[in-house]
């Protein structure tokens, strides 16, 4: 079954027979490229096992298609104007549930055992709206593992941040604190002119599957995440400058040498490791 509403036809339709617009405080930009959509669920891998969640689902051009593909879609849409269109759009389907919430917001973990609990694996698959993508993701992750992947499309600028390796310079407290949970992997480039409006930058898909068995592990999470923003403070310096604000210099240089970093080096030149090896120093060593 298929409506095919990503079709950009069907979506100018809808939009102007109900005398809507893409509302910019939702961060709304329909995407119309069918390819694209069928994409972004091969990346998922979904099956009738798979239970997906989708943030800001629109008019339902993604959503047909994972309904199409996973056993059920949990959507959350802030926009309440939408949801009588979508659910008209999606007639034809009975596995999916629309709820008028805030993603950031809700219990996630409540939800997934209220109406998600018969699926073997919960997965987020969403085009995020650009200006809260990071506080999603990250809030997330935070707040469950029952949620084992993510396949989400986001501003390319913060898809290689999110993916970005150290030594290069697209590494920062974002990647890390993303890589400190998930494998985060950058699937294919979206360009800004399959979208109804078009935004001004290009897009990304990316997945993040998280590590079934923990890789790192950092005594007190909420100070390492904190560490992680402190040492990337200022780019251009090096760690011990930006870090000298924190805690005692001298403590920061016998940090270094007990761990054999040179004292020299900047934030982006150290691995995830690394930073879980400094922070959990600083937790046993320094009076916090």
């Amino acid at each position: 079954m298929s409506a095919n509403i990503g079709n950009q036809n069907f979506i100018n339709n809808i939009l102007k027979n109900n005398n809507l617009d893409a509302k910019k405080k939702f961060g709304q930009n329909f995407l119309t490229d069918q390819n694209i959509l069928l994409s972004i669920c091969d990346a998922s891998e979904l099956d009738k096992e798979t239970a997906v969640i989708e943030i800001g689902p629109g008019l339902g051009s993604l959503t047909e298609h994972l309904c199409n593909k996973a056993g059920f879609v949990l959507c959350y849409e802030i926009d309440k104007d939408l949801i009588p269109i979508l659910n008209d759009n999606l007639k034809e389907y009975n596995n999916y549930l629309v709820i008028n919430e805030d993603i950031l917001d809700i219990d996630i973990n409540e939800d997934i055992n209220k109406y998600l609990k018969d699926y073997k694996k919960i997965y987020v698959v969403a085009n995020l709206p650009y200006y809260i993508t990071t506080p999603i993701i990250l809030g997330l992750l935070s707040k469950t593992k029952l949620i084992t992947r993510y396949v989400l499309m986001m501003q390319l600028e913060v898809a290689d941040r999110i993916c970005g390796k150290p030594k290069t310079k697209d590494y920062n407290a974002l990647s890390i604190a993303v890589g400190y949970r998930c494998n985060a992997k950058k699937m294919f480039k979206v360009p800004r002119t399959v979208f109804i409006p078009s935004p001004n930058v290009d897009s990304a898909v990316i997945r993040l599957d998280l590590y079934e068995n923990p890789l790192y592990n950092a005594i007190n999470e909420e100070h390492f995440f904190k560490f992680i923003r402190e040492a990337f403070s200022q780019r251009r310096k090096t760690l011990i400058n930006n870090l000298s604000t924190y805690y005692n210099k001298e403590f920061i240089l016998k940090m270094l040498n007990d761990n054999n970093i040179k004292t020299t080096v900047r934030a982006e030149e150290l691995s995830i490791n690394d930073f879980v090896l400094l922070d959990n120093y600083i937790i046993h060593n320094y009076n916090l």
